[in-house]
């Protein structure tokens, strides 16, 4: 649990071993600033935003800790520490608006679709569908009826999974692209009916729960927390995924 990530030779050795080095100390919250620079200066990368979360949980930011593990997940979806240690930081959520009301379909599809990053899916749509031409290729040229049916029949299959993995590629980069994901920062927020200071107060969300941006209004998010119902809440009590 909380293990910093040796993932990270291509970048600014120094820099990297000194919000290492600060983090070995103790000194969670100026090796979260260094590990910040080093996204603004190398860019983004999943083993920086993994260990970025790892120093704001260790100073007790719990929410900009789910925060910098989902961006790590967001990125890798197979990023098994990011992933235990996200599950881990969630125990501590208060708000528990896991979308258990979810229509089984959607929750499996959604499952399925995090297996693989907008790349890996579109790869592995390529190789199934070479798979899939071979399949073809053995049907139309196979010596018995037994041969061409099985080919026949794993040409159709290949030919439907090589469409999904492009469809679920193409689903996955638009989720990279919309970031229509945040998470509360603020200790305890109120949503209202209305964006507008004046709205009814409709419930409250707390620290490090995560949220779906319907829309946006001027200095206003419309969202939904989980299942739950629709409110607004100010900008700058959240930010994106």
């Amino acid at each position: 649990m909380l293990i910093l990530s040796p993932v990270l030779a291509a970048a600014d050795t120094t820099a990297i071993s000194l919000a290492n080095r600060l983090y070995a100390a103790g000194s969670y919250s100026e090796a979260a600033e260094k590990y910040e620079e080093l996204l603004l200066t190398e860019g983004e990368a999943p083993e920086l935003y993994y260990n970025l979360g790892n120093a704001y949980f260790k100073a007790n930011e719990l929410a900009k800790s789910i925060l910098n593990y989902e961006r790590a997940v967001r990125l890798k979806p197979d990023y098994a520490d990011a992933i235990h240690n996200l599950k881990f930081a969630n125990l501590k959520v208060i708000d528990n608006l896991e979308e258990n009301d979810a229509f089984f379909l959607k929750k499996w599809t959604d499952m399925l679709l995090k297996l693989q990053s907008s790349n890996g899916w579109f790869y592995f749509g390529g190789v199934v569908f070479i798979l899939t031409m071979i399949s073809i290729l053995l049907f139309v040229f196979g010596k018995t009826l037994f041969v061409r049916k099985l080919f026949f029949y794993l040409g159709m299959v290949g030919i439907v999974v090589s469409v999904c993995s492009v469809v679920f590629s193409g689903i996955r980069k638009q989720q990279l692209i919309r970031h229509d994901e945040a998470i509360v920062l603020s200790g305890v927020v109120v949503v209202k009916s209305a964006p507008d200071k004046s709205g009814t107060d409709l419930y409250q969300l707390h620290e490090g729960t995560k949220v779906s941006v319907v829309s946006i209004l001027g200095d206003w998010y419309e969202v939904r927390p989980g299942t739950g119902n629709v409110g607004w809440v100010e900008v700058k009590h959240l930010e994106k995924i």
